[in-house]
């Protein structure tokens, strides 16, 4: 793994009693933000099918606001998994691992993952999933119901890990880097999972509107984002949710690169 990246994977737990705080959280017209304070035991969930499994889930489609994907944090105890995760055939999942081993098998093949291990798996396919080792299983879920469209084909599955990619700088400045599990131009992916990082003191210094709506979760360091007029400050563990067109920017601080996973729908028509 490289020297200075990790990835935060401290979920659940309850805080000490007597120890009442609002803590940060915030929802608001244009955005959600759930601070990683509120991803506690008593807000976790368990799916049909699943095994030995619990799931906090980040974001769901609601009308009007986020309506394209949902967000899950998964962890999976010892022998824990399904054999049939999706109930949804229509849907495509991106799977990132960030402690642990996965097993992960998709038509028959079986690969294992690692932190930084990147799964992406289309629609209609057969996979199943399991942790074979003694110690916790962590992954993000993220699920979108794919856009089919008559001039592209369903992209193939794949599996990569974070550290065989190679980041791609900003024109504006090389601090501020994207690692990019899909070429913007593969015009199959109606979805893109990428990771953005930022050395401290970096920044994107302007405000992004644009029609995409984005899952942000702070996997290490800490900064402060600006949305729809307001800067909140994020560390690790931190998730956000963004409508379309929420104005957005951050900056990292710090003394450790500023890195988070990011969510997008890309590349197809809008429906009337």
């Amino acid at each position: 793994m490289k020297e200075d990246i990790h990835y935060f994977s401290d979920l659940g737990g309850m805080p000490e009693p007597n120890t009442f705080k609002s803590d940060r959280a915030i929802f608001k017209e244009a955005y959600i933000f759930i601070p990683r304070g509120c991803i506690r035991d008593i807000v976790a969930s368990f799916f049909p099918g699943w095994t030995n499994t619990r799931s906090w889930v980040l974001a769901k489609p609601l009308t009007g606001f986020t309506e394209t994907f949902s967000y899950y944090l998964m962890e999976i105890s010892e022998g824990g998994g399904s054999t049939k995760p999706d109930p949804d055939q229509s849907a495509e999942s991106i799977l990132f691992v960030v402690e642990g081993e996965l097993s992960l098998e998709i038509d028959n093949q079986r690969e294992i993952l690692r932190p930084g291990g990147y799964a992406y798996i289309p629609p209609e396919k057969k996979w199943s999933i399991k942790n074979q080792i003694s110690s916790l299983t962590k992954f993000h879920w993220i699920r979108k119901v794919y856009e089919k469209d008559a001039n592209v084909v369903i992209p193939d599955a794949f599996i990569v890990n974070e550290q065989s990619v190679v980041p791609q700088e900003m024109p504006n400045d090389p601090r501020w880097k994207t690692t990019r599990f899909v070429e913007p131009s593969d015009l199959r992916h109606d979805m893109h999972v990428n990771i953005v990082s930022f050395e401290p003191g970096s920044s994107i210094p302007f405000p992004e509107t644009h029609v995409m709506e984005h899952a942000i979760y702070i996997l290490q360091g800490r900064g402060t984002y600006y949305l729809n007029g307001e800067w909140v400050d994020v560390e690790a563990g931190d998730f956000m949710a963004l409508r379309a067109f929420c104005p957005q920017a951050c900056k990292a601080l710090g003394d450790e690169p500023f890195r988070y996973l990011l969510y997008k729908n890309v590349n197809r028509h809008i429906k009337l």
